[in-house]
């Protein structure tokens, strides 16, 4: 059975080279890469889109299908064969469906990247990342954002 790798993604600097570092590690383990992205609830979306517009919603799924659509082609030109590289979507609370995730695909590692970054850019933020370390049932690899 083949290595199975679940990289979570954002829009960040720092999610963008975890996906890149995921990919290289995943060519030498011969690994089946799931790139995960999870979008906030959609109960939060409907109260932007009353605030901002009725087009909020659907910029925001084509800002996540090119976000996915771009890592996947990150990762397949690191060298991860395409038939080998798929991409999820999904909403909720990001730690919780990242754990759910790991756990009914089955991952034999979470791939995520470090961030000190807070605000409405980023899904993982600080304690995102405490959290699926301390309750994952696989491991976990943490990539450094650079200093």
């Amino acid at each position: 059975m083949a290595f199975r790798m679940l990289v979570t993604a954002d829009d960040s600097r720092e999610s963008l080279a975890a996906a890149a570092a995921a990919a290289r590690l995943a060519v030498d383990l011969k690994a089946h890469v799931r790139i995960f992205v999870v979008v906030e609830d959609e109960r939060v979306s409907e109260e932007i889109e009353r605030a901002t517009g009725p087009d909020f919603s659907e910029r925001r799924r084509e800002a996540v299908t090119n976000l996915l659509s771009y890592l996947r082609q990150k990762v397949c030109d690191e060298g991860v064969p395409s038939n080998q590289v798929e991409v999820v979507r999904t909403t909720g609370e990001p730690y919780r469906a990242i754990l759910e995730e790991a756990r009914t695909w089955p991952a034999d590692m979470i791939v995520m990247a470090a961030s000190d970054q807070r605000g409405v850019r980023s899904n993982y933020i600080g304690s995102v990342t405490e959290q699926v370390i301390e309750f994952a049932s696989c491991p976990v690899l943490v990539v450094p954002g650079k200093s």
